[in-house]
């Protein structure tokens, strides 16, 4: 049973409002007598005008209501913007206000595909579409309109992508400005940082605001973590076209940019100019490399299994295999990341972090011992030969534990599954 219904009378073009507004009665009255008691959002989607012809001339007019269409009509919101990517995009809002997955649509045939083509762009795999037909041809005539068109055009979606992306560039940030976390060690010949949650558009609670990354487990849309990335680029001065961000497994893979992309890798290194490479982060460490000398680049996702298996040191292996870079040059900043404060591990699992040293334990003899995933990077790092010197993970911001933090950083321990994700970044200035 759908927990919210969508009645779609965006842009119609009336022959008569009379008759109209009697199929309105049956189709609201339908609507309250099958779906109100389930659903916990009823909902009308109109422009704010709509087209009517008169003597074969066509005209804006609004939707009056009488008095039985007022009161039934009490029972809906009703959303009014001149595009339907605004409307789309409000209702949303309101359906994810309630946490509501389950949607029923109403629409005139000759409009499905197009609602079916916005809806693809806006919503994820979280929630469940189901269609109906408006019925809108009794008697006379009600409405000028074609059968259902079941297909669309690549210019026409191209213009829907294009309505969307303007839209959404017209929201405000929310949560304050984008901030961008650098670090002192890498020079200019890089750009570089790490994202918080501030200054983007996604505004479900977790996800809020500047969120890098859409799955189908989450609602927010690719369109949106897009324009998020967008805003980024233009802040930082890259080239979102030149974009690549880890596939993460939580393992040692590292694709070396050029190269054939593997299905999913923790790693990347690139020598190419313009190109910039990201590395995901909510908890697990977003981790870059630089080398100024070799003018060669990395980054690396590190969670505490891939910290286990060496995926930081496997970046930097790859660099010097690829791009003839030495160990001393080579310079390593770690990002936000969990803390011990509030990361723990089975026992067992929290034994071979002791293995590598004490230190990186606390309580090891309790159930669940807190674990450092930082200091443990830290020593792999120098064991691998990195320069102590070249290693930034104790700046002020960047060392804030993202789960201690919630108005700065996201967090998979603090947030659970729907958590938002902010990225560490680097390119090679062209």
């Amino acid at each position: 049973m759908a927990e919210a219904v969508l009645l779609d009378l965006f842009g119609l073009k009336l022959t008569c409002q009379e008759n109209f507004y009697e199929t309105l009665l049956k189709t609201l009255n339908a609507i309250q007598y099958h779906l109100a008691a389930k659903a916990r959002f009823l909902c009308i989607m109109d422009c704010s005008k709509m087209s009517c012809e008169r003597d074969g001339e066509h005209d804006n007019c609004e939707l009056e209501t009488s008095n039985g269409l007022l009161t039934l009509m009490r029972e809906f919101e009703i959303v009014r913007n001149p595009s339907m990517a605004a409307s789309l995009y409000t209702i949303k809002q309101k359906i994810d206000e309630k946490n509501l997955n389950s949607i029923k649509v109403i629409v005139p045939a000759h409009r499905k595909t197009l609602m079916k083509a916005f809806i693809d762009c806006l919503f994820t795999e979280v929630y469940n579409f189901e269609f109906e037909d408006l019925q809108v041809t009794l008697r006379d005539g009600l409405l000028k309109q074609s059968t259902e068109i079941n297909t669309i055009t690549a210019h026409k979606l191209e213009e829907i992508q294009s309505e969307i992306e303007t839209y959404l560039r017209s929201l405000p940030a929310l949560k304050g400005e984008l901030t961008i976390i650098t670090s002192p060690l890498i020079p200019d010949i890089f750009i570089h940082g790490f994202t918080t949650r501030t200054g983007g558009i996604s505004y479900i609670p977790t996800l809020s605001s500047f969120n890098l990354f859409s799955s189908s487990k989450r609602r927010d849309p690719k369109v949106v973590v897009q324009e998020n990335l967008r805003r980024l680029a233009n802040t930082a001065g890259f080239n979102v076209e030149k974009f690549y961000q880890i596939k993460t497994d939580h393992a040692n893979e590292v694709w070396i940019m050029g190269r054939k992309e593997p299905e999913s890798f923790d790693g990347i290194t690139s020598n190419q100019r313009g190109v910039t490479i990201a590395a995901p982060g909510a908890d697990c460490i977003p981790i870059v490399f630089a080398d100024p000398v070799k003018k060669a680049c990395g980054v690396a996702h590190s969670g505490w299994k891939g910290t286990l298996l060496g995926v930081a040191m496997a970046t930097v292996n790859a660099m010097i295999a690829e791009y003839g870079c030495s160990l001393e040059d080579i310079i390593v900043v770690l990002g936000p990341s969990v803390g011990p404060c509030c990361f723990t591990l089975p026992r067992e699992s929290a034994n071979a972090f002791h293995n590598l040293h004490p230190e990186c334990v606390r309580l090891f003899n309790s159930p669940r011992p807190h674990i450092d995933i930082r200091k443990a990077t830290r020593i792999l790092l120098e064991q691998g030969g990195i320069l102590p010197q070249n290693i930034h993970d104790l700046n002020q911001d960047l060392n804030l534990c993202t789960s201690c933090h919630p108005d700065k950083f996201f967090s998979h321990v603090r947030d659970g599954l729907n958590f938002g994700t902010q990225i560490g970044f680097i390119s090679i200035r062209e």
